[in-house]
C-alpha cells in the first residue's frame, strides 16, 4: 500500500528543479502502486502567512502522514522551517529519511556538492527516567533547545530502552539517509519509505 509522505526542502531546490524530480517521480511510473507514495506536502510559497500561520500550515500538512522525506540540498540544513518540520514529524512518531538531491541535474544542467544533513543538525535527549525526550537544534555550532513546538522543548514519551536514557542523539543516529542518484532512487524509493 502506498504511503502517505510529506516533503520537507528548501524552496530553491523546487526552483532548480531537484525536490522536483523526487516528488514527482511517480508519473514515470506504470501504476501510481509503483511508487509507493502519495505526496502530501505544501507546495505553495507560504512567507505571508507569519509565523503562527505557517506552523498551522505545516501541521495540516503532516496530518495523515506517517513518513517525512527531507530532500537535502545545499542550503536546506540552515532552513528553520525545514528544522521544525523534522522535529514536529519526530515528536508525532513518524518514520524519517534524508535523500541528498544535489547529484540530480538542475535546470542549469549541472551538479552541486551534497549539502549537509538537516538530521544532523537537530537532535533529542532522553531524562535519565526514560519519560522525557527534549528537542534540540545547532545553531552556529552550539546546541540549543529546540522551543519552537507547543513553546516547549521537552515533553513526556513512553519509556524509552535503558541505553537511551540520560543520553542524547542526532536524529541523523535513528533514520536513514540515501543519494537519490547514487542508491538509484527512481527505482529503490519505495524500498525506503515502506
Amino acid at each position: 500500500m502506498a504511503r502517505r509522505i510529506y516533503f520537507a526542502f528548501h524552496y530553491q531546490d523546487v526552483a532548480d528543479l531537484r525536490a522536483n524530480v523526487v516528488r514527482n517521480h511517480w508519473r514515470f511510473k506504470e501504476h501510481r502502486q509503483e511508487a509507493g507514495y502519495y505526496d502530501w506536502s505544501l507546495w505553495e510559497e507560504a512567507a505571508d502567512k507569519g509565523p503562527v500561520g505557517l506552523k498551522r500550515l505545516i501541521n495540516s500538512g503532516l496530518e495523515g502522514t506517517t513518513v517525512t522525506c527531507v530532500l537535502v540540498g545545499t542550503e536546506t540544513y540552515l532552513r528553520p522551517w525545514v528544522r521544525y518540520e523534522l522535529l514536529k514529524s519526530f515528536k508525532r512518531g513518524s518514520e524519517l529519511l534524508a535523500i541528498h538531491i544535489n547529484t540530480i541535474k538542475g535546470k542549469d544542467q549541472k551538479i552541486k556538492p551534497s549539502g549537509s544533513n538537516p538530521l544532523h543538525h537537530v537532535g533529542v535527549t532522553f531524562s535519565e527516567s526514560g519519560i522525557t525526550a527534549t528537542l534540540h537544534e545547532k545553531v552556529g555550532g552550539k546546541w540549543r533547545k529546540y522551543s519552537e513546538i507547543d513553546g516547549r522543548a521537552s515533553y513526556q514519551v513512553d519509556p524509552v530502552p535503558a541505553q537511551y536514557r540520560g543520553r542524547g542523539f542526532l536524529l541523523g543516529n535513528f533514520f536513514n539517509t540515501y543519494d537519490w542518484v547514487a542508491d538509484n532512487g527512481y527505482a529503490n524509493f519505495k524500498n525506503w519509505v515502506a
